[in-house]
Protein backbone atom coordinates (compact mmCIF):
# COMPACT_ATOMS: atom_id res chain seq x y z
CA UNK A 1 0.00 0.00 0.00
CA UNK A 2 2.87 2.46 -0.08
CA UNK A 3 3.25 2.85 -3.34
CA UNK A 4 -0.39 3.54 -3.64
CA UNK A 5 0.06 6.00 -1.13
CA UNK A 6 2.65 7.52 -3.56
CA UNK A 7 0.92 7.48 -6.28
CA UNK A 8 -2.42 8.76 -7.59
CA UNK A 9 -5.11 5.77 -8.33
CA UNK A 10 -4.69 6.78 -11.77
CA UNK A 11 -0.94 6.58 -11.76
CA UNK A 12 -0.88 3.13 -10.53
CA UNK A 13 -3.64 1.63 -12.97
CA UNK A 14 -1.29 2.91 -15.77
CA UNK A 15 1.38 0.29 -14.28
CA UNK A 16 -1.02 -2.85 -14.54
CA UNK A 17 0.50 -6.23 -15.69
CA UNK A 18 -1.02 -5.89 -19.20
CA UNK A 19 0.91 -2.98 -19.84
CA UNK A 20 4.38 -3.94 -18.93
CA UNK A 21 3.77 -7.24 -20.46
CA UNK A 22 4.03 -6.68 -23.38
CA UNK A 23 7.38 -5.12 -23.21
CA UNK A 24 8.85 -8.29 -21.19
CA UNK A 25 7.90 -10.84 -23.60
CA UNK A 26 9.07 -8.62 -26.87
CA UNK A 27 12.77 -8.76 -24.70
CA UNK A 28 12.84 -12.56 -24.13
CA UNK A 29 11.55 -12.70 -28.54
CA UNK A 30 14.64 -14.53 -30.16
CA UNK A 31 14.31 -11.19 -32.67
CA UNK A 32 15.11 -8.88 -29.84
CA UNK A 33 18.55 -7.81 -30.29
CA UNK A 34 18.45 -5.80 -27.15
CA UNK A 35 19.04 -6.89 -24.06
CA UNK A 36 20.90 -5.88 -20.36
CA UNK A 37 19.19 -2.64 -20.14
CA UNK A 38 16.71 -0.77 -17.94
CA UNK A 39 13.67 -0.30 -18.98
CA UNK A 40 10.42 2.02 -18.27
CA UNK A 41 6.89 0.61 -18.84
CA UNK A 42 3.31 2.72 -18.26
CA UNK A 43 0.14 2.81 -19.45
CA UNK A 44 1.63 2.01 -23.04
CA UNK A 45 4.58 4.23 -22.46
CA UNK A 46 7.90 2.39 -22.88
CA UNK A 47 11.37 4.08 -22.78
CA UNK A 48 15.09 3.30 -22.03
CA UNK A 49 17.62 3.98 -19.61
CA UNK A 50 21.03 4.93 -20.20
CA UNK A 51 23.91 5.44 -18.50
CA UNK A 52 25.81 8.61 -18.75
CA UNK A 53 29.79 9.16 -17.16
CA UNK A 54 31.73 12.45 -17.26
CA UNK A 55 34.82 12.41 -18.66
CA UNK A 56 36.37 11.94 -15.16
CA UNK A 57 40.03 13.03 -14.08
CA UNK A 58 42.62 11.19 -12.22
CA UNK A 59 43.42 12.68 -9.19
CA UNK A 60 46.23 11.03 -7.64
CA UNK A 61 49.40 12.03 -9.17
CA UNK A 62 51.37 9.13 -9.19
CA UNK A 63 50.79 5.56 -8.03
CA UNK A 64 52.71 5.99 -4.55
CA UNK A 65 50.62 9.28 -3.74
CA UNK A 66 47.75 9.52 -1.53
CA UNK A 67 44.59 11.40 -2.82
CA UNK A 68 43.70 13.71 -0.61
CA UNK A 69 39.71 15.24 -0.19
CA UNK A 70 41.17 18.43 -1.12
CA UNK A 71 42.49 17.53 -4.49
CA UNK A 72 38.48 16.06 -4.68
CA UNK A 73 37.71 19.47 -3.64
CA UNK A 74 39.65 21.17 -6.51
CA UNK A 75 39.05 19.44 -9.43
CA UNK A 76 35.32 19.03 -8.70
CA UNK A 77 34.01 20.81 -11.23
CA UNK A 78 35.91 18.90 -13.62
CA UNK A 79 34.99 15.36 -12.33
CA UNK A 80 31.12 16.44 -12.35
CA UNK A 81 31.30 17.84 -15.78
CA UNK A 82 29.28 16.11 -18.49
CA UNK A 83 30.46 18.43 -21.38
CA UNK A 84 32.00 15.47 -23.69
CA UNK A 85 30.40 12.47 -21.25
CA UNK A 86 30.33 8.80 -22.01
CA UNK A 87 27.21 6.63 -22.67
CA UNK A 88 28.44 3.39 -21.41
CA UNK A 89 26.25 0.53 -23.28
CA UNK A 90 28.19 -2.38 -20.53
CA UNK A 91 29.64 -2.67 -17.79
CA UNK A 92 32.27 -4.62 -19.98
CA UNK A 93 32.90 -0.83 -21.47
CA UNK A 94 32.25 1.18 -18.39
CA UNK A 95 35.23 -1.10 -17.15
CA UNK A 96 37.43 -0.22 -20.52
CA UNK A 97 37.04 3.35 -19.60
CA UNK A 98 37.91 3.03 -15.83
CA UNK A 99 41.38 0.88 -16.78
CA UNK A 100 42.07 3.46 -20.12
CA UNK A 101 41.97 6.59 -16.94
CA UNK A 102 43.84 4.47 -14.26
CA UNK A 103 46.78 3.73 -16.77
CA UNK A 104 47.24 6.84 -18.48
CA UNK A 105 49.33 9.64 -17.53
CA UNK A 106 48.99 10.24 -13.58
CA UNK A 107 47.57 13.91 -12.42
CA UNK A 108 46.29 14.96 -15.76
CA UNK A 109 44.87 12.05 -17.51
CA UNK A 110 41.35 12.35 -18.55
CA UNK A 111 39.52 9.13 -19.35
CA UNK A 112 39.41 9.12 -23.74
CA UNK A 113 36.96 8.16 -25.96
CA UNK A 114 35.62 5.22 -26.17
CA UNK A 115 37.09 2.13 -26.28
CA UNK A 116 36.11 0.53 -29.39
CA UNK A 117 37.58 3.75 -31.35
CA UNK A 118 40.32 4.48 -29.17
CA UNK A 119 43.78 4.67 -31.31
CA UNK A 120 46.60 2.18 -29.73
CA UNK A 121 48.19 5.33 -28.38
CA UNK A 122 45.87 5.89 -26.16
CA UNK A 123 45.37 2.63 -24.95
CA UNK A 124 48.10 0.37 -22.23
CA UNK A 125 47.97 -2.86 -21.71
CA UNK A 126 46.92 -5.84 -24.55
CA UNK A 127 44.44 -4.14 -25.48
CA UNK A 128 46.46 -1.09 -26.90
CA UNK A 129 47.79 -4.28 -29.64
CA UNK A 130 44.52 -3.99 -31.46
CA UNK A 131 44.07 -2.14 -35.12
CA UNK A 132 48.07 -1.91 -34.94
CA UNK A 133 48.66 -1.98 -39.00
CA UNK A 134 52.63 -2.55 -39.68
CA UNK A 135 53.09 -1.23 -43.61
CA UNK A 136 53.95 -3.91 -46.15
CA UNK A 137 58.03 -5.36 -45.46
CA UNK A 138 59.83 -6.82 -48.49
CA UNK A 139 60.91 -9.75 -48.97
CA UNK A 140 63.27 -11.17 -51.72
CA UNK A 141 63.84 -14.90 -52.11
CA UNK A 142 65.33 -17.36 -54.94
CA UNK A 143 65.65 -21.20 -55.61
CA UNK A 144 68.39 -21.72 -53.31
CA UNK A 145 65.68 -20.01 -50.41
CA UNK A 146 63.05 -22.75 -51.59
CA UNK A 147 65.24 -25.73 -51.40
CA UNK A 148 66.68 -24.56 -48.18
CA UNK A 149 63.01 -24.79 -47.00
CA UNK A 150 62.58 -28.01 -48.18
CA UNK A 151 65.03 -29.25 -46.42
CA UNK A 152 64.43 -27.90 -43.37
CA UNK A 153 61.09 -29.85 -43.27
CA UNK A 154 62.29 -33.00 -44.40
CA UNK A 155 62.25 -33.56 -47.97
CA UNK A 156 64.93 -35.86 -49.11
CA UNK A 157 66.41 -37.02 -52.52
CA UNK A 158 64.85 -40.39 -51.67
CA UNK A 159 61.18 -38.94 -51.78
CA UNK A 160 59.30 -39.83 -54.83
CA UNK A 161 59.41 -36.38 -56.58
CA UNK A 162 61.58 -35.05 -53.85
CA UNK A 163 63.50 -33.15 -56.77
CA UNK A 164 60.64 -31.42 -57.65
CA UNK A 165 61.41 -29.13 -54.27
CA UNK A 166 65.12 -29.69 -55.08
CA UNK A 167 66.40 -29.29 -57.57
CA UNK A 168 65.94 -26.13 -59.42
CA UNK A 169 66.47 -27.53 -62.91
CA UNK A 170 63.79 -30.05 -62.20
CA UNK A 171 60.76 -29.81 -64.93
CA UNK A 172 58.38 -29.29 -61.96
CA UNK A 173 60.21 -27.08 -59.70
CA UNK A 174 57.82 -25.44 -57.13
CA UNK A 175 58.38 -23.95 -53.41
CA UNK A 176 56.41 -26.44 -51.08
CA UNK A 177 52.95 -24.65 -50.39
CA UNK A 178 53.52 -23.97 -46.94
CA UNK A 179 56.58 -21.63 -48.19
CA UNK A 180 54.42 -18.78 -47.90
CA UNK A 181 54.69 -18.86 -44.32
CA UNK A 182 58.54 -17.68 -44.75
CA UNK A 183 57.94 -14.12 -45.97
CA UNK A 184 54.87 -13.58 -43.64
CA UNK A 185 57.11 -14.64 -40.47
CA UNK A 186 59.78 -12.40 -41.64
CA UNK A 187 57.44 -9.26 -40.95
CA UNK A 188 55.84 -11.63 -38.23
CA UNK A 189 59.03 -11.15 -36.37
CA UNK A 190 61.31 -8.43 -37.43
CA UNK A 191 60.61 -6.81 -34.17
CA UNK A 192 58.45 -3.56 -35.69
CA UNK A 193 55.06 -5.35 -34.40
CA UNK A 194 55.95 -4.60 -30.48
CA UNK A 195 57.83 -1.61 -31.22
CA UNK A 196 54.30 -0.30 -32.43
CA UNK A 197 52.72 -1.49 -28.76
CA UNK A 198 54.67 0.38 -26.43
CA UNK A 199 51.56 -0.08 -24.14
CA UNK A 200 52.02 -3.19 -24.05
CA UNK A 201 56.12 -4.66 -22.99
CA UNK A 202 55.58 -8.16 -23.49
CA UNK A 203 58.39 -10.95 -21.88
CA UNK A 204 59.03 -12.60 -24.96
CA UNK A 205 60.35 -15.75 -23.25
CA UNK A 206 56.73 -16.32 -22.43
CA UNK A 207 55.60 -16.36 -25.91
CA UNK A 208 54.68 -19.16 -27.45
CA UNK A 209 52.93 -20.34 -30.67
CA UNK A 210 49.51 -20.81 -30.59
CA UNK A 211 47.67 -21.75 -33.81
CA UNK A 212 49.08 -21.63 -37.80
CA UNK A 213 46.69 -20.66 -40.67
CA UNK A 214 47.79 -20.26 -43.70
CA UNK A 215 45.76 -19.82 -47.09
CA UNK A 216 46.94 -19.77 -50.74
CA UNK A 217 45.55 -17.40 -53.16
CA UNK A 218 47.98 -18.55 -56.35
CA UNK A 219 50.45 -20.28 -56.84
CA UNK A 220 54.22 -19.37 -55.33
CA UNK A 221 56.80 -18.28 -57.77
CA UNK A 222 59.97 -20.23 -57.02
CA UNK A 223 61.79 -16.45 -57.33
CA UNK A 224 60.60 -13.22 -56.85
CA UNK A 225 59.91 -10.51 -54.30
CA UNK A 226 57.45 -10.11 -51.88
CA UNK A 227 55.95 -7.74 -50.05
CA UNK A 228 53.81 -8.73 -46.74
CA UNK A 229 51.71 -6.21 -44.79
CA UNK A 230 50.38 -7.29 -41.11
CA UNK A 231 47.24 -5.99 -38.77
CA UNK A 232 46.56 -7.35 -35.31
CA UNK A 233 42.76 -7.86 -35.75
CA UNK A 234 42.53 -9.49 -31.97
CA UNK A 235 43.66 -9.55 -28.32
CA UNK A 236 41.38 -12.38 -25.91
CA UNK A 237 41.96 -13.16 -22.50
CA UNK A 238 42.34 -16.73 -21.88
CA UNK A 239 42.90 -16.18 -17.89
CA UNK A 240 46.43 -17.31 -17.82
CA UNK A 241 46.88 -15.11 -20.80
CA UNK A 242 46.52 -13.27 -23.84
CA UNK A 243 46.33 -14.41 -27.31
CA UNK A 244 47.16 -11.61 -29.99
CA UNK A 245 45.70 -12.82 -33.02
CA UNK A 246 47.50 -10.98 -36.34
CA UNK A 247 46.50 -11.40 -40.31
CA UNK A 248 49.36 -10.79 -42.87
CA UNK A 249 48.82 -10.67 -46.68
CA UNK A 250 51.42 -11.20 -49.15
CA UNK A 251 51.46 -9.37 -52.36
CA UNK A 252 53.99 -9.80 -55.25
CA UNK A 253 55.48 -6.97 -57.06
CA UNK A 254 52.06 -6.07 -59.20
CA UNK A 255 50.21 -5.76 -56.07
CA UNK A 256 48.29 -9.45 -56.84
CA UNK A 257 47.84 -11.30 -53.39
CA UNK A 258 50.00 -14.29 -53.73
CA UNK A 259 48.74 -15.71 -49.62
CA UNK A 260 47.38 -14.59 -46.05
CA UNK A 261 47.89 -15.84 -42.95
CA UNK A 262 46.96 -15.93 -39.25
CA UNK A 263 49.29 -16.15 -36.61
CA UNK A 264 48.10 -16.78 -32.86
CA UNK A 265 50.37 -16.05 -30.26
CA UNK A 266 49.80 -16.84 -26.86
CA UNK A 267 51.44 -14.84 -24.05
CA UNK A 268 51.66 -16.72 -20.88
CA UNK A 269 50.99 -14.40 -17.71
CA UNK A 270 49.09 -11.49 -19.25
CA UNK A 271 45.45 -12.51 -18.65
CA UNK A 272 42.93 -11.44 -16.53
CA UNK A 273 42.58 -7.74 -18.26
CA UNK A 274 38.94 -7.77 -18.71
CA UNK A 275 38.95 -8.40 -22.69
CA UNK A 276 37.22 -10.85 -25.08
CA UNK A 277 37.74 -14.57 -24.56
CA UNK A 278 36.29 -15.46 -27.82
CA UNK A 279 37.37 -14.11 -31.42
CA UNK A 280 34.71 -13.95 -34.91
CA UNK A 281 38.07 -13.15 -36.47
CA UNK A 282 39.69 -16.35 -35.63
CA UNK A 283 40.03 -19.08 -38.34
CA UNK A 284 38.28 -22.03 -36.24
CA UNK A 285 39.99 -25.68 -35.34
CA UNK A 286 37.82 -28.32 -36.01
CA UNK A 287 38.20 -31.95 -34.84
CA UNK A 288 39.31 -35.30 -36.94
CA UNK A 289 36.29 -37.08 -37.64
CA UNK A 290 35.70 -40.44 -35.20
CA UNK A 291 36.72 -43.42 -37.01
CA UNK A 292 40.00 -44.73 -38.33
CA UNK A 293 42.53 -42.44 -40.07
CA UNK A 294 42.10 -42.90 -44.08
CA UNK A 295 45.99 -43.03 -44.45
CA UNK A 296 48.78 -42.75 -41.35
CA UNK A 297 52.48 -41.85 -42.15
CA UNK A 298 55.14 -41.86 -39.77
CA UNK A 299 58.44 -39.49 -40.13
CA UNK A 300 61.27 -39.61 -37.67
CA UNK A 301 63.15 -36.03 -37.32
CA UNK A 302 66.49 -35.35 -37.88
CA UNK A 303 68.72 -34.76 -34.46
CA UNK A 304 69.88 -31.29 -36.87
CA UNK A 305 66.56 -30.51 -37.75
CA UNK A 306 65.88 -27.55 -35.81
CA UNK A 307 69.63 -26.64 -36.69
CA UNK A 308 68.79 -26.56 -40.08
CA UNK A 309 65.50 -25.41 -40.15
CA UNK A 310 66.63 -22.63 -37.96
CA UNK A 311 68.19 -21.15 -41.60
CA UNK A 312 64.65 -19.98 -43.17
CA UNK A 313 64.69 -16.99 -40.55
CA UNK A 314 63.51 -18.25 -37.16
CA UNK A 315 66.35 -18.28 -35.35
CA UNK A 316 65.22 -18.26 -32.04
CA UNK A 317 67.83 -19.75 -29.49
CA UNK A 318 65.39 -22.04 -27.67
CA UNK A 319 65.24 -24.14 -31.17
CA UNK A 320 69.61 -24.94 -30.54
CA UNK A 321 71.16 -23.51 -27.19
CA UNK A 322 70.65 -25.76 -24.10
CA UNK A 323 71.12 -22.84 -21.96
CA UNK A 324 68.64 -20.61 -23.32
CA UNK A 325 66.00 -23.99 -23.51
CA UNK A 326 66.68 -24.22 -20.08
CA UNK A 327 66.08 -20.47 -19.23
CA UNK A 328 62.32 -21.22 -20.96
CA UNK A 329 62.29 -24.19 -19.18
CA UNK A 330 63.06 -27.15 -21.34
CA UNK A 331 65.50 -29.84 -21.16
CA UNK A 332 66.92 -29.26 -24.55
CA UNK A 333 66.57 -27.17 -27.30
CA UNK A 334 62.91 -27.66 -29.35
CA UNK A 335 61.84 -28.29 -32.67
CA UNK A 336 60.37 -25.34 -34.42
CA UNK A 337 56.26 -25.02 -34.46
CA UNK A 338 56.27 -24.48 -38.42
CA UNK A 339 59.17 -27.04 -39.30
CA UNK A 340 56.59 -29.62 -37.77
CA UNK A 341 53.86 -27.34 -39.19
CA UNK A 342 55.31 -27.91 -42.42
CA UNK A 343 56.25 -31.83 -42.81
CA UNK A 344 52.93 -33.19 -42.05
CA UNK A 345 51.66 -30.21 -44.49
CA UNK A 346 54.21 -32.25 -46.91
CA UNK A 347 53.20 -35.67 -45.80
CA UNK A 348 49.38 -34.57 -46.23
CA UNK A 349 50.67 -33.29 -49.74
CA UNK A 350 52.09 -36.70 -50.78
CA UNK A 351 49.13 -38.39 -49.73
CA UNK A 352 46.24 -36.58 -50.91
CA UNK A 353 47.86 -34.25 -53.48
CA UNK A 354 50.14 -36.23 -55.55
CA UNK A 355 53.01 -33.46 -54.61
CA UNK A 356 50.96 -31.19 -56.64
CA UNK A 357 51.31 -27.92 -54.77
CA UNK A 358 48.52 -26.17 -56.99
CA UNK A 359 46.15 -28.35 -55.45
CA UNK A 360 47.44 -27.28 -51.60
CA UNK A 361 44.74 -24.55 -50.67
CA UNK A 362 44.63 -23.46 -46.98
CA UNK A 363 46.00 -24.96 -43.35
CA UNK A 364 44.93 -24.87 -40.18
CA UNK A 365 46.15 -26.54 -36.84
CA UNK A 366 46.55 -25.81 -33.13
CA UNK A 367 50.59 -26.14 -31.72
CA UNK A 368 49.57 -28.70 -28.75
CA UNK A 369 53.09 -29.91 -27.23
CA UNK A 370 56.70 -29.27 -28.21
CA UNK A 371 58.92 -32.00 -30.19
CA UNK A 372 62.40 -32.99 -29.63
CA UNK A 373 64.42 -33.14 -32.69
CA UNK A 374 65.35 -36.78 -33.25
CA UNK A 375 61.85 -37.87 -32.21
CA UNK A 376 59.51 -39.75 -34.31
CA UNK A 377 55.80 -37.83 -35.89
CA UNK A 378 52.62 -40.19 -36.63
CA UNK A 379 50.09 -37.92 -38.58
CA UNK A 380 47.06 -39.50 -39.10
CA UNK A 381 44.83 -38.19 -42.18
CA UNK A 382 41.20 -38.29 -42.70
CA UNK A 383 39.52 -36.87 -46.34
CA UNK A 384 36.30 -35.55 -45.98
CA UNK A 385 35.23 -34.09 -49.51
CA UNK A 386 38.09 -31.55 -50.45
CA UNK A 387 39.20 -30.90 -46.70
CA UNK A 388 41.61 -33.59 -45.10
CA UNK A 389 41.69 -33.48 -41.35
CA UNK A 390 44.89 -34.13 -39.53
CA UNK A 391 46.68 -35.03 -36.19
CA UNK A 392 50.20 -35.34 -35.41
CA UNK A 393 51.60 -37.04 -32.67
CA UNK A 394 54.95 -37.95 -30.97
CA UNK A 395 55.77 -41.49 -31.28
CA UNK A 396 58.04 -42.17 -28.53
CA UNK A 397 55.64 -39.98 -26.15
CA UNK A 398 52.02 -41.02 -27.71
CA UNK A 399 51.33 -37.28 -27.07
CA UNK A 400 49.82 -35.02 -29.98
CA UNK A 401 51.94 -31.93 -30.87
CA UNK A 402 49.07 -30.99 -33.62
CA UNK A 403 45.76 -30.91 -33.13
CA UNK A 404 42.09 -29.02 -34.43
CA UNK A 405 44.27 -28.94 -37.74
CA UNK A 406 42.54 -29.53 -41.40
CA UNK A 407 44.19 -28.63 -44.96
CA UNK A 408 41.28 -27.47 -47.83
CA UNK A 409 42.76 -28.96 -51.41
CA UNK A 410 41.75 -27.85 -54.73
CA UNK A 411 39.85 -29.90 -56.37
CA UNK A 412 41.29 -31.16 -59.53
CA UNK A 413 38.22 -29.86 -62.22
CA UNK A 414 38.48 -26.54 -60.82
CA UNK A 415 41.42 -23.63 -60.91
CA UNK A 416 42.70 -21.98 -57.91
CA UNK A 417 40.98 -18.87 -56.72
CA UNK A 418 42.84 -15.45 -57.36
CA UNK A 419 40.15 -13.33 -55.43
CA UNK A 420 41.91 -10.93 -53.29
CA UNK A 421 41.03 -11.62 -49.73
CA UNK A 422 41.33 -8.87 -46.87
CA UNK A 423 43.37 -9.22 -43.74
CA UNK A 424 39.65 -7.66 -43.05
CA UNK A 425 37.28 -10.02 -43.61
CA UNK A 426 35.28 -12.12 -40.59
CA UNK A 427 33.26 -14.32 -42.66
CA UNK A 428 36.14 -16.84 -43.59
CA UNK A 429 35.44 -17.90 -40.02
CA UNK A 430 31.70 -18.27 -40.35
CA UNK A 431 32.02 -20.14 -43.96
CA UNK A 432 34.15 -22.84 -41.79
CA UNK A 433 31.57 -22.92 -39.19
CA UNK A 434 28.71 -23.85 -41.44
CA UNK A 435 30.69 -26.64 -43.17
CA UNK A 436 31.27 -28.07 -39.98
CA UNK A 437 27.47 -27.60 -39.41
CA UNK A 438 26.81 -29.06 -42.46
CA UNK A 439 28.98 -31.94 -41.88
CA UNK A 440 27.12 -32.75 -38.22
CA UNK A 441 23.49 -32.68 -40.13
CA UNK A 442 23.43 -35.43 -42.59
CA UNK A 443 20.33 -35.21 -44.87
CA UNK A 444 20.42 -31.72 -45.50
CA UNK A 445 21.29 -31.65 -48.99
CA UNK A 446 18.50 -34.10 -49.77
CA UNK A 447 15.81 -31.44 -48.10
CA UNK A 448 17.27 -28.22 -50.15
CA UNK A 449 18.50 -29.67 -53.00
CA UNK A 450 19.47 -25.93 -53.84
CA UNK A 451 22.79 -23.94 -54.61
CA UNK A 452 22.98 -20.66 -52.41
CA UNK A 453 25.52 -18.18 -53.83
CA UNK A 454 27.29 -14.97 -51.12
CA UNK A 455 28.37 -12.51 -52.37
CA UNK A 456 30.49 -10.55 -49.32
CA UNK A 457 31.27 -6.61 -49.19
CA UNK A 458 33.56 -5.07 -47.42
CA UNK A 459 32.62 -1.39 -47.60
CA UNK A 460 30.39 -1.71 -50.09
CA UNK A 461 33.09 -3.06 -52.24
CA UNK A 462 33.01 -7.28 -53.31
CA UNK A 463 35.71 -8.73 -51.32
CA UNK A 464 34.67 -12.79 -51.76
CA UNK A 465 32.20 -15.43 -53.00
CA UNK A 466 31.51 -18.43 -50.99
CA UNK A 467 29.33 -21.26 -52.55
CA UNK A 468 26.75 -23.73 -50.01
CA UNK A 469 25.64 -26.50 -52.24
CA UNK A 470 23.01 -28.73 -50.85
CA UNK A 471 22.01 -29.90 -54.46
CA UNK A 472 25.25 -32.73 -54.94
CA UNK A 473 25.74 -35.11 -52.52
CA UNK A 474 25.70 -34.36 -48.80
CA UNK A 475 26.39 -30.94 -49.59
CA UNK A 476 29.56 -28.53 -49.31
CA UNK A 477 30.86 -25.05 -48.62
CA UNK A 478 33.81 -23.81 -50.58
CA UNK A 479 34.74 -20.55 -51.51
CA UNK A 480 34.31 -19.13 -55.00
CA UNK A 481 31.40 -19.63 -57.65
CA UNK A 482 29.24 -22.42 -58.40
CA UNK A 483 31.39 -25.49 -59.78
CA UNK A 484 31.31 -27.04 -63.23
CA UNK A 485 29.04 -23.77 -64.54
CA UNK A 486 25.99 -24.31 -62.69
CA UNK A 487 24.07 -21.67 -61.65
CA UNK A 488 23.02 -20.61 -58.18
CA UNK A 489 19.18 -21.11 -57.22
CA UNK A 490 19.33 -18.28 -54.93
CA UNK A 491 22.10 -15.10 -54.43
CA UNK A 492 22.64 -13.52 -51.38
CA UNK A 493 24.40 -10.06 -50.88
CA UNK A 494 25.44 -8.64 -47.84
CA UNK A 495 28.68 -6.82 -45.99
CA UNK A 496 31.16 -9.21 -44.14
CA UNK A 497 30.65 -7.59 -40.79
CA UNK A 498 27.00 -8.62 -41.25
CA UNK A 499 27.43 -12.02 -42.67
CA UNK A 500 28.77 -12.68 -39.40
CA UNK A 501 26.27 -10.80 -37.38
CA UNK A 502 23.60 -12.90 -39.23
CA UNK A 503 25.19 -16.46 -38.12
CA UNK A 504 26.48 -15.01 -34.32
CA UNK A 505 22.32 -14.08 -34.20
CA UNK A 506 23.61 -10.48 -33.71
CA UNK A 507 21.81 -9.84 -36.75
CA UNK A 508 17.66 -10.98 -37.73
CA UNK A 509 17.84 -11.80 -41.06
CA UNK A 510 14.49 -10.73 -41.93
CA UNK A 511 15.12 -7.07 -40.36
CA UNK A 512 18.66 -7.30 -42.58
CA UNK A 513 16.31 -8.13 -45.49
CA UNK A 514 13.85 -4.95 -44.96
CA UNK A 515 16.73 -2.78 -44.28
CA UNK A 516 18.45 -3.23 -46.99
CA UNK A 517 22.07 -5.01 -45.50
CA UNK A 518 20.77 -8.67 -47.08
CA UNK A 519 19.81 -8.51 -50.49
CA UNK A 520 18.56 -11.72 -52.08
CA UNK A 521 17.70 -12.58 -55.69
CA UNK A 522 16.38 -15.95 -57.26
CA UNK A 523 14.22 -18.56 -55.62
CA UNK A 524 13.24 -16.83 -51.72
CA UNK A 525 11.62 -19.09 -50.30
CA UNK A 526 14.71 -21.60 -50.52
CA UNK A 527 16.15 -19.41 -47.59
CA UNK A 528 13.81 -20.47 -45.23
CA UNK A 529 15.52 -23.94 -45.49
CA UNK A 530 18.99 -22.76 -44.14
CA UNK A 531 17.91 -21.66 -40.41
CA UNK A 532 19.14 -25.02 -39.56
CA UNK A 533 22.81 -23.77 -40.63
CA UNK A 534 22.88 -20.47 -39.78
CA UNK A 535 20.86 -20.79 -36.34
CA UNK A 536 23.00 -19.58 -33.63
CA UNK A 537 25.09 -21.76 -31.35
CA UNK A 538 26.69 -21.69 -28.34
CA UNK A 539 30.18 -22.20 -29.88
CA UNK A 540 29.81 -19.18 -32.17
Amino acid sequence: METLARLTIEMFDELKPEFVAPLVLWLCHEDCEDSGGLYKAAGGWYGKFRWELTEGLVCQKSQEALVTPEEVRDNWEKIIDFKGAHHPASTYEDSALLAMALQGNRGNSKVKTNPTAASSASLTGPLSAVGVNLKARSFTYNAKDVILYALGVGVSTEDENGLQFLYENSEDFSPLPTFGIVPSQATMMGGELWSQIPGWPVDFTKLLHGEMYIENIKPLPTSATLYTELKVVDVLDKGSGAVLISNTLTKDEKGDPVSWAQWSLFIVGEGNFGGPRKSTKAVPLYDAPKRSPDATEEFKTDIDQAALYRLNGDRNPLHIDPAFAAMGGFSQPILHGLCFFGIAARIILKNFCKNDAKLFKAMKTRFARSVIPGQTLVVDMWKEGSRIFFTCTVKETKQACLTGGYVDIVDKDSRMTSTPISLQLSSSAVFHEISQRLANTPGTAEKVKAIFLWNINKNKTHAAQWTLDLKHGPGSVYEGAPRNGEKPNVTLTLEDDDMVALVTGKLNAQKAFLSGKLKVSGNMMLTQKLQALLKPQAKM
